[in-house]
Parts: structure tokens; sequence; C-alpha cells
């Protein structure tokens, strides 16, 4: 996997900073899946299908909760984002289990970078900008440690539904495992249709 594109490895310290950093991963991925073909194509899809999921979960773990306790209306903006990481991870999944080749494909995707992109750029805006006027730097290192962490353990597919995070905490290790399973399986089952073992 690459280093660029994997969770967890980017050196921000400022939960924002490293948002904002994952914000711009998911759009090159979002290109790179544009300008695939094939095996490269289901490839990057693979990876911008990791990147979103375990990015949501730890927003819904670790940032809503702080915003929606920290900020004027953080009710509101919270309640905002969730509804649009539910609609995301609802096209996100109908994506997974799609043929990456197809022009229905194509359509789809095109229906969930619009989405992504608003969202991440309404994120940017309404929470995250009042969040850094919100929190101290100490505070941004905290919560960035507990998105690293969040993110470690998140599943790796989208799962509307657990847009909370009681809901992550209760399901996601399991959802997780299970996730991290299935990925190893495709990952064999690709190898042995092109081939490779």
């Amino acid at each position: 996997m690459d280093r660029e594109t994997t969770p967890g490895v980017t050196k921000e310290h400022d939960v924002i900073e490293l948002l904002i950093r994952q914000h711009v991963q998911i759009r090159e991925l979002f290109d790179e899946v544009d300008r695939g073909q094939g095996d490269q194509r289901r490839e990057a899809f693979s990876r911008l299908v990791r990147l979103l999921a375990v990015h949501e979960t730890a927003e819904e773990e670790i940032v809503h909760p702080y915003a929606r306790r920290k900020l004027v209306g953080g009710d509101t903006i919270v309640d905002n984002r969730l509804h649009e990481e539910e609609e995301a991870k609802e096209m996100l999944a109908r994506l997974d289990d799609m043929d990456v080749t197809t022009p229905e494909f194509s359509q789809e995707l095109e229906r969930l970078r619009a989405a992504v992109f608003a969202h991440a750029a309404a994120e940017e805006r309404y929470e995250f900008s009042e969040l850094k006027a919100a929190t101290t730097e100490g505070e941004r290192r905290a919560m960035a440690v507990g998105v690293k962490a969040a993110e470690a353990m998140a599943p790796t597919h989208p799962h509307p539904g657990t847009e909370s995070a009681a809901k992550n905490l209760l399901l996601g290790p399991p959802i997780a495992i299970m996730d991290r399973a299935r990925d190893v399986i495709r990952k064999a089952m690709g190898k042995k249709e092109s081939g490779e073992g």
C-alpha cells in the first residue's frame, strides 16, 4: 500500500491538519481511480474505499463528539455532517459491489465524488475552522492521536448506519476484523485470477 494514501502515516500532529491532508489524499485517489484501467483502477478504488471508511469512522468517534461539546451550535453542525456521511457511505457501499469497468460504476463514482467533495468542503468550513478557533494546540494534538488510533481499528469498508461514536465503538472492532479478512480474500482471489498466485 502506498505510504502517501495509508491512513495514519501522515506527520501532522494537529487533528485539523491531519484531516485536511486526508481530504487532499481522497481527492487525489478519486483522480487516480478516474485515470486507472482494469486492475489499476480496481486497486486505486480499493485504496479510496479504505481511506474513506477509516477517515469517516475516526471523525465519527473522535472529532464529531468533541465538536458537539465544544462548538456553539455543535449539534447542528455535526448532525449535518453525519447526514452527509451516511449518504456517502450508502453510495460507496453500492460502488464497492460493482465492477469498476462498467459505465454504471463511472456514473456512480462521479455522484460519490461530488458528494464527498461537498462534504469535505462543509467540514472544513463549518466544523474544522470552528474547532481550530475553539480548541488549544494541545487539544488538537490529543485529537490527532485519537484519530490515528481510531483509524488503526476502523472498518475498511463503508457501513451505513454506524455514524455515531457509540455504534462505531460497539460494532467497529468486529466489523473491522471481518473487513480485513474480506480484503485478504479479495486480494488473494485477484492474484489467482490474474495468474500471480
